[in-house]
């Protein structure tokens, strides 16, 4: 079967993992090899040592780039919920896949930052808002919206079944289930 990495990218607690293991439940019942690299795990043992900088966010994004492309090249669907903050470091995770002709796929799960901060599923935009934390995506650091993703989700809108099954219908079209 043919791997392909799908990218869900967007702030901090949009619901990017959610519905990656969502999918990926989904997947693995219709018998798809399926793996989730998930942002937290990635940074604990593929990352550890990395901050929270410009630098080390680049690093830690071409390393999972690196990850998810040789798991896709092997047949795997690798779904990879990492916020990857900037354009320019998800242009080249997408460009390492192209000249490997391996298939990416850029999701944008666009849930605005009220509601990610409503739900603060780490506590994180209470640390930021108490002054215990800096660097925020998206609140005091920056977040670049992808332009053009291969699919859009407003996962505020929505269950996490409808989102699974909305990125479901796009790996379906594009012949990766």
């Amino acid at each position: 079967m043919t791997g392909a990495t799908v990218w869900l990218t967007g702030l901090p607690s949009a619901g990017k993992t959610t519905i990656a293991r969502a999918l990926a439940e989904r997947l693995r019942a219709e018998g798809r090899r399926t793996e989730v690299l998930d942002g937290d795990e990635i940074r604990t043992f593929l990352s550890a040592g990395l901050g929270f900088g410009r630098a080390d966010r680049d690093t830690n994004v071409q390393r999972i780039g690196f990850v998810a492309e040789l798991l896709a090249s092997h047949g795997v669907l690798a779904l990879v919920p990492v916020i990857a903050p900037y354009a320019d470091s998800r242009a080249a995770v997408r460009e390492r896949h192209r000249a490997e002709g391996t298939a990416y796929l850029e999701v944008h799960v666009a849930t605005p930052v009220e509601v990610c901060a409503e739900r603060d599923v780490k506590g994180l935009y209470a640390k930021q808002a108490a002054g215990e934390l800096s660097g925020l995506t998206g609140v005091d650091d920056p977040y670049e919206a992808p332009a053009a993703p291969d699919l859009r989700i407003e996962s505020h809108t929505q269950p996490v079944a409808d989102s699974a099954a909305a990125l479901h219908a796009l790996l379906t079209e594009r012949g990766l289930v």
